[in-house]
Parts: structure tokens; sequence; C-alpha cells
């Protein structure tokens, strides 16, 4: 999933940015309001987590303006607010959960697989017989399991969830490896070569395409 983190809090930042980097997940920061948005306006997230107490307004200000605009972009509020009637408020003000700090962190890795379950994002993934078991990081083609490394596996499932649709070299960077357009880079065209090798090799019926001039794609129709 890629994640925007809306805090503060230096230290809690961090952690929380290199936890769920550790999990597979891609991280974006923001550390204020006027900072989250310019992030929100400039690409897409799969799930915001949102300080309330932030230096410049309510994080959960945020929320509202999304859902008032239906954008439906799950969002977790983390608060040291604990009184019933602040996390009602934080409820009913659009947020889709609500996690009283201090918690756990396997706490809310569990709360963001049930937003993902609830959202379609978790779960399995299926194109012709290629499986991508998303929660347990583990794939399938034609029953056979496929030995791939954490890259491989983040590439994959990328191509999966957007499956049938031509996905840009730049677009894949941005969001396999959190990276801008770097034209001196062909780290893309590597890890898809290294697919190949994975997924297609041996295989009658390729499920990776490339479009030329534009990028790739995971579809079970050959082209």
């Amino acid at each position: 999933m890629r994640i925007l983190v809306i805090e503060d809090e230096r230290k809690i930042a961090a952690f929380l940015q290199r936890g769920l980097r550790e999990e597979g997940h891609q991280v974006d920061m923001a550390a204020d309001c006027g900072a989250a948005r310019d992030r929100l306006g400039a690409g897409d997230y799969d799930l915001l987590l949102v300080d309330r107490m932030l230096p410049d307004g309510d994080g959960l200000s945020i929320v509202r303006d999304l859902r008032r605009e239906g954008d439906r972009t799950p969002a977790i509020c983390l608060t040291a607010r604990d009184r019933v009637d602040e996390r009602v408020e934080g409820l009913y003000g659009g947020a889709d959960d609500y996690l009283v700090k201090p918690f756990a962190f396997d706490e809310l890795l569990a709360r963001i697989a049930a937003i993902a379950r609830r959202t379609g994002q978790g779960g399995r993934l299926q194109v012709g017989d290629l499986v991508v078991d998303v929660e347990a990081h583990r794939a399938w083609r034609g029953g056979e399991e496929l030995r791939l490394t954490a890259q491989e596996f983040h590439l994959l499932r990328y191509l999966a969830e957007n499956a049938g649709r031509v996905l840009t070299r730049t677009r894949i960077l941005e969001r396999v490896w959190d990276m801008h357009h770097d034209p001196g880079t062909n780290v893309v065209d590597v890890y898809i070569s290294y697919l190949r090798q994975k997924v297609d090799r041996g295989r009658d019926r390729p499920l990776i395409h490339t479009v030329r001039g534009i990028g790739y794609m995971l579809e079970d129709t050959p082209r």
C-alpha cells in the first residue's frame, strides 16, 4: 500500500516510516496540514495515518475536506486524545478507524490489514493461473510457488493490482521503489526481466507484456 503518514512528532514519524517500509509499504511523510494537502494534491494514496494534533490545525480537518470532495481514501486517526466523545468525533468526521497513543505497532498493522480487506486491497489477487497472496507475501503460478525476493514480490503485486492496465516505467518506479523519474536508471526493466524468468519462463502463455514506448502490463491475454 502507498501510505501517507501525517505526524509532527519526529520520533513517532521515524518509527512509523521505518516499520511500515519494513512491512513492504511505500511511505510518504508530512509534518503538518499544509504539507499533507500538498502531498495529497500531487499523488494518490491507499491509506492515510493522521495525527489529530498538528502544528497548524486538527488533522481530522484533512479527512473532512477529502470526504466533502468525495474522496474515500481510508484514514486512521492517531492521537493522544482518548476521550470517548473525541473518538466518536473522529469517526463521524470521516475517519475509518481511531488509534490512541501510545499503541502497539502490531495493532496498527492489524488495523491496516482490516482496512485493506474491506477495501479490496488485501487477500488474494488472481490473473489467469497466477495467484498473489498480498498478506502472506507469497505467489503461485499453476499451483507452483514462485520464489520471489521482497522487491520482486512488490513489483508483481503492483502489476497484479493493476492487471489489464498499462503501467509506465515512471509510475512503476514511483510506486514500487518510491523514486521519482530518473532517466538514467533501468531498475524497472531489470526487475521485469527477473520476474519474467520466474513467472513466465517455460510457460505457453506469458502474463507479463511489454507495451512498446510506454511500459508494462500483467494480463492473461497474449499480446
